[in-house]
């Protein structure tokens, strides 16, 4: 039975990952705030820490050990700093969950498009990183930090966007709504492109990375993007209404995927390891179907 730590793991494809494990006898502690329940119950370890507090995790972990970690929750380079120095000597092997917003904007990035052990970072908490921009810092730098630092054999993940029926920032679900009410949706630029996958394969791949001995940056993902124009327009035909676009936005109805430019990434180094993806519109059509009714 495998010893594991997740920092976070209480929502979304978090909450999937554990459950992944759970399912495979792993022993798991949970890291969090202990702020809401997290549904589990009696079958997982729990520990209180607050990410932006490095003692609570000093704290915490000592005396612990663990044969895997996944950090799920960190969003600044000084927490990614204090959990490395927390856990150091305390785990070997460490997955991090970053994001395709590593990269500069573009289409079909490949993992070497960004180099964390070339990235130079400040030491920063997460109050200070504000917009696209300050996430993509944050993830970069936490990155930088983990990979400099050499505690750890590490791993980092680089998510598209995360889509699932119970995805509950609701931004497919959006598109559709204002569709299917005929209402219109601003979008500055209908060219832009994105990278999906689906939750459940999101907590899939993260526990298959977990049983190898990969090391470094990978992308995992739907081998195809979709640009925000062929999105609409496949919403379009599946609910049987002609979508509305706007150029300017006004009220409530901008885009929640309307980001600054593209981001998508390329997904040959996830299948050279034998891992697989659902093709796109095998994860969008179910996924607008359920929103419509």
């Amino acid at each position: 039975m495998r010893k594991i730590l997740v920092l976070g793991g209480t929502n979304y494809f978090g909450k999937k990952l554990v459950q992944r494990l759970l399912k495979n006898d792993d022993r798991v502690t949970l890291a969090t705030r202990e702020s809401h329940d997290d549904g589990f119950g009696m079958q997982v370890d729990r520990l209180k820490i607050d990410r932006e507090d490095k003692q609570s995790m000093m704290t915490a972990f000592e005396g612990k050990n663990w044969d895997l970690v996944y950090d799920q929750s960190c969003l600044a380079s000084q927490e990614a700093w204090d959990a490395a120095k927390a856990l150091k000597e305390k785990c070997s092997r460490y997955i991090f969950t970053s994001t395709q917003a590593v990269y500069e904007f573009g289409t079909n990035h490949r993992e070497e498009n960004f180099d964390p052990m070339s990235f130079t970072y400040r030491l920063k908490k997460r109050a200070e990183y504000q917009g696209y921009e300050g996430y993509q810092e944050a993830k970069r730098a936490a990155e930088a930090v983990l990979f400099q630092q050499g505690y750890f054999k590490i791993a980092a993940v680089r998510m598209p966007i995360v889509v699932s029926q119970d995805d509950y920032t609701e931004r497919l679900k959006f598109y559709v709504d204002k569709i299917k009410q005929s209402n219109p949706i601003v979008i500055e630029d209908p060219k832009f492109r994105y990278s999906f996958i689906h939750a459940e394969e999101a907590a899939e791949f993260l526990f298959q990375l977990g049983n190898s001995d990969f090391t470094g940056s990978i992308n995992p993902g739907c081998s195809e993007d979709i640009s925000l124009d062929e999105l609409v327009q496949k919403i379009g035909r599946i609910v049987e209404r002609k979508p509305l676009i706007q150029s300017n936005q006004t009220g409530d109805k901008g885009s929640p995927y309307a980001l600054p430019g593209s981001w998508s990434v390329h997904t040959g180094k996830a299948k050279s390891l034998g891992l697989s993806f659902s093709k796109l519109d095998e994860v969008l059509d179910p996924l607008i179907r359920s929103f419509q009714k």
